[in-house]
This record gives structure tokens, C-alpha cells and sequence, in this order.
């Protein structure tokens, strides 16, 4: 699976912002990715200039964790926890606009004070007339209107800051953030998404998803039932057995979202799967990020994949110039870069011995080849690969984390299989129609 935007677009602009931030004025590129590490009092004070634009921070902190880089992680998970709550009134006000004034006449209890902070609201608990306990999500007011205005307040800062590289292509990054950010404010397209995902995974024997309650959501509000189980970071003392399964299911799922249902969640956070020991199920939560991918996009980037697993640089390079990764007029190191780094990603699913996702460095490898392609590149990235790339290695390293050993060949070829047999059948029903 490629994740090669665990430094390019908006994954090299967190990088950019974690350095100058900390006060490094005008800093050389190459030296800014090297490090990939960073100091207390530089995170603090990113914390601290970004919690002024709260959502879009927290969105580049998303971005930003599928860095391995445990720090920086927990330092985004403070900024997650520590929001400030809203007073109660505020709370009723949103609740009450977006629901009616008869809003708790419809619960049995419901606890004013929140359990968790989501990125952009609060998390309430409730119960419901016959008993089902449900989680309440209650957005912050304003978060959706003041989007626009704290994606160029970024901006200026990072502009202040550094001099962003050409081949960044810093703002449609920014654009594509702006957007994703704009899919998260509206709780009625994650209520969607939720159902979209039950019904695809209905009947799963390891994965399930919480129903959405219809008359305790808006825009503004999510209720869904509440489900019992444990976020994936707290997994990694579970038995090798149990960690492989955990992780083969989610790696596998990550595939089926991109090449079955052409349907993803692209937010690849731990806290978004939770691992029920007493079913052995993992449980889906948060569908704010969810998007689609053509076919025109799906057709060529499974053969990309497809290559990379059985080592075929040339297919890699002509089928990246399809999907516009390239233009081809690319220097030679660029092509070489860009093909090193699908080719590493590759290796998970080239071989049908199980692979240690807690041995490799594709990560590390992969962040080597950053500086490269920020000099040579002459295109920015086609828009469905931020999201895609941020998600593929963000599932590669909860594997790594989990310290899975999971055969990936047969996974990946089954898969594989299944696309082209679908494509085959349309194109026969297509034909004779």
C-alpha cells in the first residue's frame, strides 16, 4: 500500500510548521525534514499557537500522527483531551437549535458533563427510553463558520515562518484540508457515512458499527448507540495472536474500503477503533472523514499496488503518470524517489511469509526520500491521495505499533482478484446492454 504522504503534502506541511513554529526563522528544507524529532518547549509552544485555530490544528495534528513520532502524538493527544468544555448553557443553546426545545423529553437521563473531547465537540452520555445507552456528540459552536479563517491564519504563520519549497504545493494541501475540514463540521454527512458503513460491514464476524439515533441528530449534534471496548493503543500488551488478528482484520479492511466498497474512512486515529475483548470484535467509530474514489482512480491505483508487490518499477512509474503523481518531465531523481517510496510500501504484500511490521523502518525510509521529491516535484498529488495515503499509513503503523507478524501476500492478491473479476463482469453487462 502506498503512504507516501506520510511527508508529502499536507504531512510535509506539519513537518515545515513543527520546526519554524519553534522559533528556527529561516531554516534550510533538507535539514527541516531530517529532524524528526523535536523538543518539549518547540511542541509546547506549536500547541499553543495552534489551539488558537482549534479545528484546523487538531486536523494537522491528525495528519500529523501518522508520523512516527510518539512525542509530537502525545503531545496532539493533550491538545485532543484538553479542550475546554462548554459551559452548560452554551451546550443547552446548541443542542436546543438543532433539536427543539423538547430535546431531553426523549432521553431517560443524560449526563451534562462530557466523557471525551472529539476534535471539534464534546461527548455527552445518554440513555434512552428503552434503556440503550448512546453516546452524544455536540459540536462546538462556531468551529464550522471560523474554518476558513484559521486555515489562513496557518497559513501566514508557516509563510512567516519558512520558506515553503516549491514542490510542496502548500495550498492545494491547504485546500484539500479546508474541504475534509468542511466534510467534519456537518454531523449529517458522518450520520450518512455511519449508516453506509453499517450496511456494507452488516453481518461481519469481526468489525461492527454503531447505530446512529435519527432523532437525537443534526447538523450540529451525532447521537449514536454507546459501545463498550478498548482504544488500539491500549492492545499492545494483548497476546501476539490477538495483536495479528487486530491487525490483519484492519489492514484487510483498509484494502476492501479502497478497492470493494471504493468507500473509505480516511482517518486512521486509535482511538477511532476500539477492540472488544469479550467479543473479539473491533468497533468503527467516527465517520467524519469519510470520501469516496472513482473507478477511473481505483482501476490504476490497484495496479500500482499490484506492482510494487511483485517488483515492477517500470508499471509503478507509467501507472503513477496515469494516476498524475508525475507529469513526466520529472528529473531522474524525482522518479526514483517517488518509485523507491511505492516500492517500500510494496514490500508488506510481496512476500507469503508473515511480515514483522514491528522490525521494518518504512517509515523512517520513506521520510529519507521527502527532501528529493520537495525539490523535483512539478505537480501536486491528485486530490484523493492525501486522504488515502494518510489512512494506508496510518494502518501500517498501528500495525507496527501492535508489533503485528502478518502474512500480507494472499490478502492483498484475493483482493485483487475479487477487482478485476468485478471489472470484467461490468464490462460484460455493459457490453451486452
Amino acid at each position: 500500500a502506498a503512504g507516501l504522504a506520510v511527508g508529502l503534502g499536507i504531512g510535509a506541511i506539519a513537518e515545515v510548521a513543527k520546526q519554524s513554529l519553534g522559533g528556527k526563522q529561516k531554516a534550510d528544507m533538507g535539514a527541516l525534514l531530517d529532524s524528526a524529532f523535536l523538543s518539549e518547549a518547540n511542541a509546547e509552544r506549536i500547541v499553543n499557537t495552534l489551539c488558537k485555530v482549534r479545528g484546523a490544528a487538531l486536523k494537522i495534528g491528525q495528519m500529523l500522527s501518522i508520523q512516527d513520532d510518539f512525542k509530537l502524538q502525545k503531545i496532539f493527544e493533550r491538545v485532543r483531551q484538553s479542550a475546554d468544555f462548554m459551559p452548560t448553557w452554551q451546550m443547552d443553546k446548541v443542542l436546543e437549535e438543532e433539536l427543539g426545545p423538547g430535546w431531553r423529553e426523549k432521553l431517560s437521563a443524560f449526563e451534562d458533563k462530557p466523557f471525551a473531547a472529539a476534535s471539534i465537540g464534546q461527548v455527552h452520555y445518554g440513555m434512552l427510553k428503552d434503556g440503550r445507552e448512546i453516546a452524544m456528540k455536540i459540536q462546538y459552536p462556531g468551529v464550522a463558520e471560523s474554518i476558513h479563517s484559521d486555515i489562513n491564519n496557518l497559513m501566514s504563520v508557516l509563510k512567516m515562518s519558512v520558506v515553503l519549497p516549491e514542490g510542496l504545493f502548500a495550498d492545494n494541501s491547504l485546500e484539500v484540508l479546508q474541504r475534509e475540514l468542511e466534510w467534519e463540521c456537518d454531523y449529517k454527512r458522518e450520520a450518512e457515512c455511519a449508516k453506509k458503513f453499517r450496511s456494507l460491514l452488516e453481518g461481519d464476524e469481526y468489525f461492527q458499527v454503531p447505530e446512529v439515533i435519527d432523532e437525537l441528530s443534526a447538523r450540529r449534534v451525532l447521537a449514536m448507540e454507546l459501545v463498550q471496548g478498548v482504544p488500539l493503543d491500549r492492545c499492545v500488551d494483548l497476546d501476539q495472536e490477538t495483536r495479528n488478528q487486530i491487525c490483519f482484520n484492519i489492514l484487510q479492511l483498509c484494502l476492501r474500503e479502497l478497492f470493494e466498497f471504493r468507500f473509505m474512512q480516511t482517518d486512521p486515529n486509535w482511538a477511532n477503533f476500539f477492540y472488544n475483548s469479550d467479543t473479539n470484535k473491533v468497533i468503527l467509530l467516527d465517520f467524519g472523514a469519510c470520501r469516496g474514489y472513482p473507478e477511473s482512480f481505483t482501476d490504476d491505483y490497484i495496479q500500482v499496488v499490484h506492482a510494487a508487490s511483485v517488483g515492477d518499477r517500470a508499471t509503478v512509474l507509467s501507472k503513477s503518470k496515469d494516476l498524475k503523481f508525475l507529469t513526466g518531465f520529472e528529473t531522474k531523481a524525482f522518479q526514483d524517489a517517488h518509485v523507491e517510496a511505492v516500492m517500500i510500501l510494496g514490500e508488506a504484500f510481496a512476500s507469503a511469509e508473515p511480515f514483522d511490521f514491528g522490525t521494518q523502518s518504512t517509515t523512517q525510509r520513506i521520510q529519507s526520500l521527502i527532501p528529493v521529491m520537495l525539490r523535483h516535484r512539478l505537480t501536486p498529488p491528485p486530490e484523493e491521495s492525501y486522504s488515502l495515503h494518510r489512512k494506508m499509513a496510518g494502518s501500517f503503523l498501528i500495525c507496527s505499533k501492535l508489533k503485528a507478524r502478518i502474512p500480507c501476500k494472499d490478502m492483498f492478491l484475493d483482493v485483487y482478484n475479487a477487482y478485476n473479476q468485478r471489472r470484467q463482469a461490468q464490462q460484460v453487462a455493459q457490453a451486452s446492454a
